[in-house]
């Protein structure tokens, strides 16, 4: 097997349990390996730290498989790692009723570049490294083993894909598609998910935790949903009770799916939701000079910057964005804001969101910091700012 051999000093991020080999950090590649292929990680003295998967495009040279040295990287290794995830979720007290879950979440399960998520009895994978790519085979060979779903469907679409040298690819890679419209249940709501050409795996799992803090924090308030994309916070604030739900996206077919979503909830008066296809940045201007203002106002986002390289044009917009949101608060109203950039970290993000409270002359204070979901773990596996990050902020009276 072919040896990462590492500069000096620069086994220390992995012996901190750190998943990934910047490319800075490598001397040379003894051997020949091919994208995907493993190889072993050593010292620049020889010492083995362990077995990762190659990847020769990427400014990430290697993403770890296992610290163990001696491990064997083959297909039973990843339907172990799976069949370990999936069970993780199946035995989580605040899981257990979930049609829609987060099976796999990359480092923190293990397998990084591996994301799959469940939509009743359809899965949807996305692999986004080069050894993610080589062993696509096992990995999904492992969620139907693990599962026992009807279909694996394939969205490895992302951006990110460019970075390691990979086009994309979409698809069944497993079973069929049922004919009607796959739909889970979130918090007592009913929601459309369309794997095949819906953001990301069709769903916004990561938020469910927060859409439900939305509904509880909602009743009797008015609300306003920026990017709301198929209406899951709105449909938790009229669930939760909100006077009127005001939602803003700039794509019409996202609005056309969140209307289906609410007429799929009768149980939801559907008289207090006004829906509204626009630029938000424009939309929220035109709020602002027609004197309109909101009891709670949710800010959600696209990623902005999705590398470091990206921070300061996105800090701007973030800076922007929650601007106006504070300026459109009625005294003692909350601002709900989230930001899924990997170039925007916790700490940043909470400076930026302090920095427009400032601007807007609003005495704001921290309610809660928010995260994603249980189902999608943030521990020592997952690299900075590669996660959901989000604020309640509540302004004085």
């Amino acid at each position: 097997m072919s040896q990462l051999v590492l500069n000096p000093g620069k086994e220390r991020s992995l012996l901190r349990r750190h998943p990934w080999v910047f490319a800075g950090s490598v001397a040379r590649l003894e051997g020949r390996a091919r994208p995907g292929d493993t190889v072993d990680v050593v010292t620049d003295d020889g010492r083995p730290l362990g077995r990762a998967a190659w990847s020769p495009e990427s400014q990430i040279r290697a993403r770890m498989w296992s610290f163990a040295p001696d491990a064997v990287i083959d297909h039973a290794f990843f339907k172990r790692r799976v069949a370990e995830s999936v069970a993780r979720r199946a035995t989580h007290p605040l899981l257990a009723a979930e049609s829609g879950l987060r099976l796999i979440h990359g480092e923190s399960d293990g397998l990084p570049g591996v994301i799959a998520d469940r939509f009743d009895d359809v899965v949807v994978v996305q692999l986004t490294s080069a050894g993610a790519e080589k062993w696509r085979d096992a990995i999904v060979a492992g969620l139907v083993q693990a599962t026992g779903c009807r279909a694996v469907y394939e969205r490895s679409d992302s951006d990110v894909r460019g970075m390691e040298g990979l086009g994309p690819k979409t698809g069944c890679v497993f079973g069929d598609l049922p004919e009607e419209a796959l739909t889970i249940v979130e918090n007592g709501v009913r929601m459309e998910v369309d794997v095949v050409a819906g953001h990301k795996t069709g769903f916004y799992l990561d938020q469910r935790d927060n859409r439900r803090l939305t509904g509880l924090l909602a009743g009797g308030r008015s609300v306003l949903n920026c990017f709301c994309y198929t209406g899951g916070f709105s449909l938790q604030a009229l669930a939760g009770g909100a006077a009127s739900v005001l939602s803003i996206d700039s794509s019409g077919p996202a609005l056309d799916g969140a209307r289906r979503n609410l007429a799929m909830n009768p149980q939801l008066d559907a008289a207090r939701a006004e829906w509204l296809q626009a630029d938000v940045f424009d939309a929220l201007r035109a709020l602002r000079n027609d004197g309109r203002r909101f009891d709670l106002i949710v800010l959600d986002p696209p990623k902005f910057a999705p590398s470091a390289a990206h921070a300061e044009r996105a800090s701007r917009a973030y800076k922007d964005i929650n601007l106006f949101g504070f300026r459109l608060l009625n005294p003692g109203g909350i601002l709900m804001t989230y930001s899924c950039s990997g170039g925007i970290g916790l700490e940043l993000f909470q400076k930026i969101v302090a920095g427009a409270g400032s601007d807007a002359g609003v005495d704001a204070r921290i309610l809660h910091r928010l995260s994603a979901a249980a189902d999608h773990p943030v521990g020592l596996a997952v690299p900075e700012g590669e996660y959901l990050k989000g604020l309640a902020v509540q302004i004085g009276h």
